[in-house]
This record gives structure tokens, C-alpha cells and sequence, in this order.
């Protein structure tokens, strides 16, 4: 029992900021503190969502937007970290040589680069596709590439000791020790389609967040914040069921 409401106390006081800030958010337009006008109270915004959630379009929307920086986020994982694995692995010098090529590339925007795309495939479903990969696969490939480069080098030598082969050493002692690394980069690519997410489906998307924005600034403001922390949870939910080995040394260091 006391466990439970301590749980709930702890809950409670984590959450405070958000709740000062919602409590904010409902008041300060109702008693003119700002134009109610353009910025509505939360209690109006969560109505209209409750709404479209009803008729059924707010899902749609949001099935859009999930399937763009699905396919977005999934082929830049693809191309970044076996990228990143051989650049970090295999080539550690030409990954030194062409990192400020990368750096570069990173600081193109990829909305100026939609418009070349454009002018090739016309405005569809790979324009933003492209928006979202261009923006994800940097911080998945540098941080795939920074992970294979801080494997310990003595647990190579000692894998080596005991007669592993190449390949063993990768799958066994690469791999699994880079993968917090690169679960990590997959994180922070999650979080960067989301920020250009509106960008994205600006361009003549009929469904989708970016245009639920059109109607209801705020309220697509929250469905993208609440949309970005349940990925972010499922990514770290699928990084503990691979990396469970993780928790075991942590349990067996407490024991210690």
C-alpha cells in the first residue's frame, strides 16, 4: 500500500510541470490574459480533437503521418547503419576523411532539396518520404559510426584469444556492444522527423498531421508531442527486449 502511494506521489511530482503548464494553458485565455482568440483554452482544443476523433479523421491523419516517418525513418536506418558499421569498422580512416563531408551535408535542409526532387517525381508520397529520410539518416549514421569506434578494444583481443573468427567477433562483440549506440541515433532520428514532420506534409499532403495544422494549430501541436513521446517509448521498449543483457549487468552490479 504504501508502495503504491509513494508510487503515485512520485508520479505526481514528475508531472507537475506538465500540469502547472496545462492549468496555464486553460486559464490564461479564459480570464484574458491572452487573445482567447488565437490561443484557445486546452479544455476548446481537446474538444475539437474529441471530435475528429468521433468522426474518425483524426486516426486518419494520424495513420498518414505514422506511415511517412515510418518509411522515412526505416530506409535511413537501413542505409545508415551498415554505413556506419563498415565506415566505423572496417574503414576508420576514410570515416575521419569524409566526416566533414557528412557534417555538411547534415546542415543542407532538406526543404530546398524536396524542390530539385520535385522538379524529377512531382509532388506525392516520396517528396515527403525524402524530407523525413534526408533529415533522419545524420544522426543515425554518426552515432552508429561514434559506437563501433568506442568498442573496447580489449574485448576484441580477448574474443581474438579464444579463437573467434572475424564474423564471431562482429555479431558477438561489434555488434552487440555498438547497439546501444545505435538505438540511440535511431531515437534521436524518431525525434527529427517529427520536428520536420509539418514541413513535410505541407507539401499538397491531403492527409496527415501537417494538415490537421490548418485547422487546429495547437491541436496538432499535441497530437505530434503525444504521437513523438509514444514512439520514442515503443523504441526504448524494443531496445530493452534486444539489449536485455543491459539489465542483467546492471541487476548483477547491484547485487555486487
Amino acid at each position: 500500500m504504501k508502495t503504491g502511494i509513494k508510487y503515485i506521489g512520485d508520479q505526481f511530482i514528475n508531472s507537475l510541470g506538465i500540469i502547472m503548464l496545462l492549468l496555464v494553458w486553460e486559464f490564461a485565455p479564459r480570464y484574458g490574459l491572452v487573445d482567447r482568440q488565437f490561443f484557445p483554452p486546452f479544455s476548446q482544443v481537446l474538444l475539437y480533437l474529441g471530435k475528429l476523433a468521433a468522426s474518425g479523421v483524426l486516426f486518419i491523419h494520424i495513420a498518414a503521418s505514422l506511415q511517412r516517418i515510418f518509411l522515412g525513418l526505416v530506409l535511413a536506418a537501413i542505409i545508415a547503419v551498415p554505413a556506419g558499421i563498415i565506415l566505423g569498422g572496417v574503414f576508420p580512416a576514410l570515416s575521419r576523411n569524409l566526416m566533414r563531408l557528412f557534417r555538411l551535408l547534415e546542415q543542407v535542409n532538406a526543404l530546398p532539396l524536396s524542390l530539385i526532387f520535385i522538379l524529377f517525381f512531382g509532388i506525392g508520397e516520396l517528396v515527403k518520404v525524402f524530407i523525413i529520410f534526408w533529415s533522419t539518416i545524420w544522426p543515425i549514421l554518426f552515432t552508429t559510426i561514434a559506437g563501433v569506434r568506442h568498442v573496447d578494444p580489449l574485448y576484441i583481443n580477448m574474443a581474438r584469444s579464444l579463437g573467434a573468427n572475424r564474423l564471431e567477433i562482429f555479431s558477438k562483440v561489434i555488434l552487440p556492444a555498438a547497439a546501444p549506440a545505435i538505438f540511440t541515433g535511431i531515437r534521436s532520428g524518431a525525434t527529427y522527423a517529427f520536428f520536420i514532420l509539418i514541413a513535410a506534409e505541407s507539401m499538397g499532403a491531403y492527409y496527415g498531421v501537417g494538415r490537421l495544422i490548418r485547422s487546429s494549430t495547437f491541436g496538432a501541436v499535441i497530437v505530434i508531442a503525444l504521437l513523438g513521446m509514444s514512439l520514442n517509448y515503443l523504441l526504448h521498449s524494443i531496445e530493452n527486449s534486444f539489449l536485455d543483457w543491459k539489465k542483467n549487468l546492471r541487476d548483477n552490479d547491484s547485487v555486487t
